[in-house]
């Protein structure tokens, strides 16, 4: 019984990394400047509201965190949160356009973004 267990840990133990999670591309916020036309539509207008599909306020992006930003669009993209220009917008991006935008709004403030 005990070199039964001893054998199923050690084979737990070795199948571990694959598993894992792969991890998250890094963001690169020089590369986001090519990709925030999207975002400044609406996002970049100070007190900006949306009519469609109800009347909402849309939230400055400007200093969120990456993760913050990098789960809300991950969100949108699989259907989590629902909000069809969002879900429309989040669909089109890849994993790399994501860490690249949470790199960028997330960056200090002064550092450009709105």
């Amino acid at each position: 019984m005990t070199i039964r267990l001893l054998l199923l840990a050690a084979s737990l133990a070795m199948a571990a990394p694959a598993f894992a999670q792969q991890a998250a591309p890094a963001g690169d916020p020089a590369e986001a400047h090519k990709k925030i036309a999207m975002c400044e539509g609406c996002h970049g207008i100070a007190g900006y509201k949306t009519a469609y599909p109800m009347v909402y306020h849309v939230p400055k992006l400007g200093g969120q965190s990456a993760a913050y930003i990098s789960n809300a669009l991950n969100a949108y993209k699989v259907g989590q949160r629902v909000h069809p220009s969002m879900r429309g917008i989040a669909a089109g991006l890849s994993d790399k356009d994501i860490a690249d935008l949470a790199a960028y709004y997330s960056a200090p403030p002064g550092a450009g973004h709105k």
